[in-house]
């Protein structure tokens, strides 16, 4: 099957880069002439530094090689995956469509996946989500996977498809649960940069992780997901990786706001979006979920570090 890639970022580029490496043929599809121009001239993205574009990907900002593929990854920002489902529905049609973005539409309050089956019904809606940064593909270390697809036997096909030497995929057909999971996870990323950036130190850091984690299960379990996905790659896994790692952009955003530093307001902070998602989901639903609250507020402006430090601290105690 043919394989595309929609979007040029790093993420994106990373996950052609693997595939083609394992003698996959790949059409990376970029919205920009120029930087699609760059990368077919000089084998190279800016936003991977030190790696070689393999000769069996190909690059275009003409939509139509890409609508040839058969397997399609979306590795477009969670917040225009609806736009460009909505622009292109009719072409997409009996496509494999596999979301690799992670965050909460704030239009409908639906994962990725839920996003494309909304929007293109009639295609193989899945996601591929997990602890994963795009130098550490790109320069193929060993990295593993969860792909979501709710229908299990073209789960498997795709699995097959997509597995590499050094992309180890793992299958699910719990499509809510691996959304969510790569979506809240970046909110608790802010919220461990914040501890970091405000200099409360590594403990402080290991109890927002903590205490993060069960709140994504409250709120995935409420909205279908199974419990087990969230202990996976999809969420605990993700959770890890994010926090403690300055190569995830939503922790180096938390940091910035917990030093009280700017921040490169082009980077994309999917987190940012998620967590005033996840507050209007969380009143919907009576859930409590304090850091997601704290995070949302911080994101807003409508409160500083040391006040929402002051309201976490504050809360009554309890069992754990």
């Amino acid at each position: 099957m043919k394989i595309g890639v929609a979007g040029g970022g790093a993420f994106g580029t990373a996950l052609g880069v693997a595939l083609a490496l394992d003698e996959n043929d790949i059409l990376l599809w970029a919205r920009n002439p120029e930087a699609v121009a760059t990368m077919q001239s000089t084998r190279t993205n800016s936003k991977l530094p030190g790696v070689t574009l393999p000769a069996r990907m190909a690059f275009s900002a003409d939509l139509e090689p890409l609508f040839a593929c058969d397997i399609i990854l979306l590795a477009i920002p969670a917040q225009t995956l609806r736009g460009f489902l909505t622009e292109h529905a009719d072409r997409l049609v009996g496509k494999h469509l596999i979301a690799c973005c992670k965050g909460i539409d704030l239009t409908r309050m639906t994962g990725p996946a839920s996003t494309i089956r909304d929007l293109v019904p009639n295609a193989n809606a899945a996601i591929l989500t997990g602890p994963s940064f795009a130098a550490d593909i790109a320069r193929g270390l060993p990295t593993a996977l969860t792909l979501a697809c709710a229908d299990d036997e073209q789960g498997a096909q795709l699995q097959t498809a997509l597995s590499t030497t050094a992309l180890r995929i793992y299958r699910t057909a719990d499509t809510v649960g691996a959304e969510l999971g790569g979506a809240l996870k970046n909110v608790m990323a802010i919220a461990s940069g914040v501890a970091i950036g405000a200099g409360l130190g590594e403990s402080a850091r290991a109890a927002l992780i903590t205490r993060g984690f069960p709140e994504m299960q409250r709120l995935a379990i409420a909205l279908g997901a199974q419990p087990d996905t969230l202990s996976g790659l999809s969420g605990f896994g993700d959770l890890v990786l994010t926090c403690t790692s300055d190569q995830s952009r939503n922790y180096r955003y938390g940091l910035a706001l917990g030093a009280g530093e700017a921040f490169d307001i082009t980077t994309t902070v999917e987190g940012s979006a998620t967590a005033r998602a996840v507050r209007k989901l969380a009143q919907e639903l009576d859930i409590d979920m304090p850091i997601c609250a704290v995070v949302a507020a911080l994101a807003d402006g409508t409160t500083d570090v040391p006040t929402a430090l002051s309201a976490l601290l504050s809360r009554p105690l309890k069992e754990e």
